[in-house]
């Protein structure tokens, strides 16, 4: 008989990348994610899933920040300019890992004399070895999208009223391009949120939002549509 995965043992692997021009570093990444420590088949899928996500993140290091790192270590050459180096850093939060689902973010930060910030969430169903749909975490027909919209505009003008956080004047009408594999379940309830600049200023950071289990019609993990 097989035997279901109820939580996901996993421990980090790393991996770090130096690039230089004329034997200077121009730019550095370290890369920090997930490592299942067993051998089933979904165990297998998930340490394949994370380690085709840090060979695709130095690719991106190394085809798109090191030429931008480059172009600026000549720029700051010729100008007799302090020498920059890039750094960029890619690291995982697991939140939720119980009763067969194994959620967590992934999140990168560039260093490029600005700082830029890139989340994913991954919420993994164990029996199956698949991604969960954000949809399944409601009712069927719900109308879970504008649900999700509603909470984050009250949150917003809440905020807002606070004095606690600035957004974009048109926050509004960019809300409405919420792309629904942005979240990650808490032990608290689902998290979902906004890419950087989607909403906000760089001050903001990426803006979140969690919906508690059982308000908005919003299903417990172990009440999750199959």
């Amino acid at each position: 008989m097989k035997t279901c995965l109820t939580e996901l043992r996993t421990e980090p692997f790393a991996a770090e990348r130096e690039w230089t021009v004329e034997g200077i570093p121009v730019l550095t990444a370290a890369v920090e994610l997930p490592q299942p420590l067993d051998a089933d088949a979904v165990s297998r899928r998930i340490r394949r899933y994370y380690q085709a996500q840090c060979k695709a993140f130095l690719r991106y290091c190394e085809r798109w920040l090191f030429p931008q790192a480059e172009a600026e270590y000549r720029a700051a050459l010729a100008a007799s300019a302090p020498l920059p180096c890039f750094r960029a850093e890619l690291g995982y939060r697991v939140t939720y890992n119980s009763g067969g689902l194994w959620s967590l973010y992934t999140q990168s930060r560039e260093v490029t004399g600005h700082t830029f910030l890139t989340r994913r969430g991954d919420t993994w169903d164990l029996a199956a070895g698949y991604p969960v749909p954000l949809s399944a975490f409601f009712p069927a027909r719900n109308p879970w999208r504008r649900q999700l919209l509603a909470l984050a505009s009250e949150d917003i003008q809440r905020q807002e009223r606070a004095g606690i956080a600035h957004y974009d004047p048109e926050w509004r009408k960019k809300l409405r391009r919420f792309n629904s594999r942005n979240y990650y379940l808490t032990e608290e309830g689902l998290t979902f949120f906004f890419p950087m600049y989607a909403i906000a200023p760089a001050a903001e950071a990426i803006p979140a939002f969690t919906l508690p289990y059982g308000q908005r019609d919003l299903l417990s993990p172990g009440e999750r549509r199959k």
